[in-house]
C-alpha cells in the first residue's frame, strides 16, 4: 500500500508543480491523452477503467499508459479518493513495471465502494521513491438496484388466480397504512374482549418482525379485565381501520404459513370479521388438542375438526388456506383440500382478514397462566383473486 497524501514527499494535489514535475490536467474523455512529464520522460495515461461502478459490486481497475522512452516504474496503480480525501485505492498495484513508447497495461485487484462520487486517477512511483499522480476524473458509484423478489408460485388451490395482496413480513409492520394492531370491531371494548373467553389485551408492540417472520408474543399484562381476570398483552393484525382497508371477498383464496404454538392457553387463528359477523375461520388452534385445527364457517354454518398428526403439532410449521366460494368454503392444509362446507359465503360477501394470537380464559381450553411468554409465528399471508 503506497503512502497517503499526508505522508508523501511530493504533493498529491492535482495541477500543482512539484520541483521539475508538472501534473497536466487534461480530461480523459476528450482531447489529447493525459500526460505527466518529469525530466526527460513524458508519461501519458491512455486509458483508465472503470468509468463507473455499482455499490456493493466488486470491480477491478485497469490503467494503460506509455512513455516517451523506456523506463521502469517501481509501482503503478489506480488511486481513489472520497470527498474527504480518504485513500481508497484499488488493491494490488503492480511492481517494477517496464513502461515504453509501445505502452503498458496494469490491472489491479477488486474492491467495492459505497454509492457516491470519487476522484480516480492513475499513479506511478519512480525508483527514488517519488509518487506521481496522473490527471484525475470523477468516478461515480451508483446505488445498487433494489432486488425484486420473485413472485411466489401460485399454489394449486389458487390456479387461475393472481396474487392480489400479500404480507411477506420482509420489513417492519406497516401500522396505520396496511395494518391495525390496537383495536378490532370484533372485540367488545376495542382492544379487549372478555365476553369471548379471551384474556387478550391488544398491543402492537407484541408483534415483531425478524428474518422474514412475524412473531406474536403474549405476556402477562398490567391490565385487569372487567371480569376481574388478569389480561395478557398480545398481538393482532387486522386491515380494519387501516388506510388500505383491504378486504377479502367471494372467490378469493387466502393462504398463510404459520408455526403453531406450544404454550398452554395459546389460541392462534386466521379469520375474518366485518359488521358484527362475516366470520370465516381459516383455522383456530389449541395446544391441548395438539393435532387438531378447527375450521369454521360462522356465516352459513359449517364446521370441521381436522386432525392430522403428521402435519399439525406444536412448534411445527403448517400452511393453511381457504377458498371463499359463494356456495362452498374450502379449506386446505399443506396444499391438500381437507374440508368443503357446501354452504359458502354468498355472492357478495367481503370482510377484513385477521391474524392473531389470543389467550384462552379457561372455559373450553386450559387458561394461560404463569409468567412465561407465549409465542406464535407467521411466515407470510397471501390473497389470490
Amino acid at each position: 500500500m503506497r503512502p497517503t497524501p499526508l505522508t508523501r514527499t511530493a504533493p498529491a494535489r492535482l495541477g500543482v508543480l512539484a520541483g521539475a514535475a508538472a501534473l497536466v490536467g487534461v480530461p480523459l474523455a476528450a482531447g489529447p491523452a493525459a500526460a505527466y512529464t518529469t525530466g526527460t520522460v513524458s508519461v501519458v495515461q491512455d486509458r483508465l477503467a472503470p468509468t463507473g461502478m455499482t455499490a456493493g459490486t466488486a470491480s477491478t481497475a485497469s490503467l494503460t499508459l506509455h512513455a516517451s522512452r523506456c523506463f521502469t516504474a517501481k509501482t503503478v496503480g489506480v488511486g481513489v479518493r472520497d470527498a474527504a480525501g480518504t485513500n481508497l485505492d484499488f488493491p494490488g498495484s503492480a511492481s517494477n513495471v517496464r513502461i515504453c513508447p509501445g505502452g503498458a497495461t496494469v490491472t489491479t485487484g477488486a474492491r467495492t465502494l459505497p454509492a457516491g462520487s470519487y476522484t480516480q486517477f492513475g499513479f506511478w512511483q519512480d525508483t527514488a521513491g517519488g509518487w506521481h499522480n496522473l490527471p484525475a476524473r470523477t468516478l461515480t458509484v451508483a446505488d445498487a438496484a433494489p432486488s425484486t423478489p420473485a413472485a411466489p408460485a401460485v399454489p394449486a388451490p389458487a390456479q387461475g388466480k393472481a396474487l392480489t395482496w400479500a404480507e411477506e413480513f420482509s420489513g417492519p409492520i406497516a401500522w396505520g397504512s396496511k395494518w391495525t394492531g390496537d383495536r378490532s370491531s370484533a372485540y367488545r371494548y376495542g382492544n379487549h374482549n372478555p365476553d369471548d373467553n379471551k384474556l387478550d389485551w391488544l398491543a402492537p408492540s407484541a408483534v415483531t418482525v425478524s428474518g422474514g417472520v412475524a412473531t406474536f408474543t403474549a405476556t402477562p399484562s398490567a391490565h385487569t379485565l372487567e371480569n376481574g381476570k388478569q389480561a395478557w398483552d398480545t398481538g393482532l393484525l387486522t386491515t380494519e381501520y387501516s388506510q388500505d382497508g383491504f378486504q377479502v371477498r367471494t372467490g378469493d383464496y387466502i393462504e398463510a404459513r404459520v408455526e403453531l404454538p406450544s404454550g398452554t392457553g395459546a389460541w392462534p387463528a386466521l379469520w375474518t370479521w366485518k359488521d358484527g359477523n362475516n366470520e370465516i375461520d381459516s383455522f383456530e388452534y389449541h395446544p391441548d388438542n395438539p393435532n387438531l385445527l378447527e375450521l369454521s364457517n360462522r356465516i352459513r354454518s359449517g364446521l370441521n375438526y381436522h386432525t392430522d398428526a403428521n402435519a399439525i403439532a406444536p412448534d411445527r410449521w403448517v400452511t393453511v388456506g381457504t377458498y371463499y366460494g359463494a356456495d362452498s368454503v374450502d379449506w386446505y392444509v399443506n396444499g391438500t383440500k381437507v374440508f368443503s362446507d357446501g354452504t359458502g359465503v354468498g355472492a357478495n360477501w367481503s370482510a377484513y382478514p385477521i391474524l392473531n394470537l389470543s389467550l384462552s380464559a379457561g372455559q373450553y381450553h386450559p387458561a394461560a397462566s404463569g409468567s412465561a411468554p407465549i409465542a406464535f409465528s407467521a411466515d407470510y399471508l397471501r390473497v389470490y383473486r
